[in-house]
Parts: structure tokens; sequence; C-alpha cells
């Protein structure tokens, strides 16, 4: 009986210290989302007018735009790896991930002194870019490291939740602050600098700074017999580790058959022949089904196990690629791929995060979790170009076809790659 108690007072003791109760989520989470939600509306707000910006304002050729836009979503990936390694040096999870922000927030700024520079833009837009692709991996480990292992689809659902609501709300204000202001793109870089700075601020104020107070189980030193002398392994030393070689050869698999979603919307555009006014719009929609889903496709995986909505995500985006195939037409076409779309993401994004976290000791959580971002981004980015040269060679109706061959094969291989397993908590992954 006395040991019982113990245990049980041990147990509730555990708990209080790391601030998270049965059926909540842990506060850093919060607090991160909170973060992440003010960063990216100001994050969005830049992305939604830069188009405008540069086509209209500034008279960019195409050629001009195509290298900015590549710039803009391409350094990310090159930068992760870097970024993981740098947090898992000490425990720097916030302080790496805070000079991410930071530097995304100071950008704003660098698209005010550029003028009309295409050099000083895309150094601007290369410097939040690098900022996003540094405090991803730290931010997620912290995530991870703040919550017990079976609630780490609700902690992640949540947060995606939060960060699609800054997403949503960021080309909403950017559009509301042109109209109010008469076109005056300055006072968007402005506002957006605020947000952007907002959030630095929210994270140095309500973000626990080191890895011992966000760690929901702390454990009691090893003796000093058993700690190992050899030196932390690198990031790429997890290559060894065969349960997280299995999750990132899965995830690397499903991306290499995942067209981008600007591809998507163009289809659309062209099956639907909706005005080119309304195009900004499609990628609210998918936002907003994201939004609703992220937390429910979380409390969903850490019940059934992380393995089944991954590969359900992928297996509703494949129903979208189809449903542009099929010779549905109208808004329930238009309807059905951003309800698709948003499922995709909801059962993926965040899901995908909390897979990998039991896989990865905590030492090497961001690195772990930077190498399979990478991998990942790496493989889409091979997907897009596949998919854009099967459309310019072949025809868009060959390259959807490839496109949904490609994806059926990787669904299948995927769930070869990741068998059902149960963690040490006792709920499956």
């Amino acid at each position: 009986m006395y040991l019982a108690t113990t245990d049980a007072v041990a147990k509730a003791s555990e708990q209080e210290q790391s601030g998270v109760r049965r059926g909540r989520v842990a506060g850093p989470v919060l607090a991160l989302g909170a973060v992440s939600l003010v960063t990216d509306i100001s994050s969005e707000m830049v992305t939604a007018v830069l188009p405008l910006y540069f086509v209209l304002q500034l008279g960019l050729s195409p050629l001009q735009f195509g290298f900015l836009d590549g710039l803009y979503n391409g350094v990310t990936a090159l930068v992760r790896l870097a970024g993981g390694y740098a947090a898992d040096r000490g425990g720097r999870h916030k302080l790496v991930a805070g000079g991410g922000y930071a530097l995304s927030a100071l950008s704003r700024l660098g698209l005010l002194l550029a003028g009309g520079a295409t050099a000083g833009i895309g150094a601007a837009l290369a410097a939040d870019r690098i900022g996003k692709g540094v405090r991803t991996a730290p931010r997620d480990a912290l995530i991870s490291l703040s919550s017990p292992p079976d609630t780490l689809g609700r902690a992640f659902g949540v947060h995606r939740a939060m960060d699609t609501t800054g997403a949503l709300l960021g080309p909403l204000a950017a559009f509301a602050l042109l109209w109010a202001t008469a076109d005056a793109y300055d006072a968007v870089f402005v506002v957006s600098f605020c947000f952007g700075l907002l959030g630095v601020l929210m994270l140095v104020a309500f973000v626990p700074g080191h890895l011992s107070q966000v760690s929901p189980r702390p454990s009691r030193p090893a003796p000093e017999r058993h700690r190992p002398a050899a030196p932390r392994p690198r990031a790429l030393g997890l290559l060894r580790v065969p349960a997280f070689r299995r999750v990132l050869c899965a995830a690397a698999l499903l991306g290499a058959a995942t067209i981008g979603d600007a591809f998507l919307y163009l289809l659309l555009q062209r099956r639907l022949d909706f005005a080119i006014s309304w195009f900004p719009l499609l990628p609210l929609g998918a936002a907003a089904v994201y939004l609703l889903l992220a937390v429910p496709a979380g409390r969903l995986a850490d019940r059934v196990g992380r393995r089944v909505p991954f590969l359900a995500g992928h297996v509703a985006l494949l129903g979208g690629y189809v449903l542009l195939l099929a010779p549905t037409d109208g808004w329930p076409l238009l309807i059905g791929v951003l309800l698709l779309l948003g499922i995709f993401y909801a059962a993926t994004d965040g899901v995908l995060m909390a897979l990998v976290a039991p896989v990865v000791a905590q030492e090497r959580r961001a690195s772990g979790m930077a190498v399979l971002q990478t991998g990942q981004a790496l493989a889409r980015l091979v997907a897009a170009a596949g998919f854009g040269a099967a459309w310019t060679l072949w025809g868009v109706g060959t390259a959807l076809t490839c496109a949904v061959v490609a994806l059926t094969v990787a669904v299948a291989g995927a769930a070869a790659l990741l068998p059902q397993s149960h963690t040490s908590s006792g709920g499956p992954t």
C-alpha cells in the first residue's frame, strides 16, 4: 500500500512539474503555438502580396520573379540541418529558434530598404527563408520534449491549428491594409515587421529556455560508470538507427510522389476557368479545412497510432488527384479538391513529427527532425520538377495519371516501411 501511494504521489508530482494534465496540452506547446500564429500572420502578409508587389509595383520580368520565387521556397531546406545540429548542442533549442524568428522579422525591414533592387529583395527573401529553416526543427523539438509520448499527436495538432490560424489571417490582413492605404506596400512590410517582432518577444517571455525545463519526464542521472565516454554522434548518424531510417525513407518516398499545391490550384483554375483575381483565395480554403481537422487528427493519431492517419492523409491526397482526372466539374470539384488537400495536411504534417519523435533520443531530437524535414522537402522538390516536366512534355492528363500511379505505389511502399509498433507508453505509433 505504501509503495503504491508513493508511486501515485511521484507520478502526480511529475505531471505537475511538466505542466501537463490529462487531456490538456502543455503550456510551452500553447506558447509556441501563439508564437507561430503571430509569426505566420507576419510571413503570410508578405507572401500574399509579393506577386503583386514584384510584378505590378516593381515591374519585374517573369524570369526575375521566377528566380526570386524559387529562392524564397528553396533556401529553407539547406539550413534545417544546421539549425537542428546547433539546437542539440547544449540543448539550445529556444536560442536557435529565437534567432530564426528574429532573422525572419528583420527581413521585413530588408524589403523596405531594398527599394526596387532585385539583389536587395533577393537577400531579404533569403534571410526570411534562412530564418524559417533554422527555427523549424528546434521549435518542433521543443514541442515534442514538452509533451508526454502518448499526447504528441494532440500537441502537434494544436500547434499546427494555431499556426494555420495565422496563415489564414495574414493574407486577409495584407489585403485589408492595401485597401485601407491605397496600395501602400511599405505599410504592409512595416506591420509585418511589427508582428514578427511581437512573435520574438512572446518566445522570449513565455517559452522555457533550457531543455530540462520542458522535458516532461526527467529521468534520474545514470551512474557514472554507465555513462558512455564516446562523443555525441552527428545528425547523420541517425541514419544508422533502423526505426528512424524507416520513417525517413517512408516520408521521402511519399514526398517524391507529392506534387506541389500550386500545381493543384493551377489545375483547378484550368478546369473551372474562374477569374485570376480569385486564385489567391484557393490556399485559404485548404487552410481552413486544415485548421478544423488538425487537432482531431492529432487526437486520433494518439488513439489508433500515428501510422494510420499519416497513410490515410496521403490516400486523401490521392483522392484529390483522381478527382481532378474525373469528369467532375463546378463546385463539387472545387470543394472536393480543397477538402481533400486540407485533410492531407491535417493528417500528415504534425502527425509525422509525432511519429518520428519517439524513435529519436532527446539529445538529438532537433537534428533528427531536421534530417527528416530536409529529406521530405528535397523529395517534394524532385516531385514538383518531375510533374512540371511531364506536364510540358506529355500534357496535363498524362502527367496527372503518372502522379496517381506514383502516389499509389508510394503509399503501398510506405505502409510496408512503417509496420505497426508500440511506444514505451503503450500506445501505438
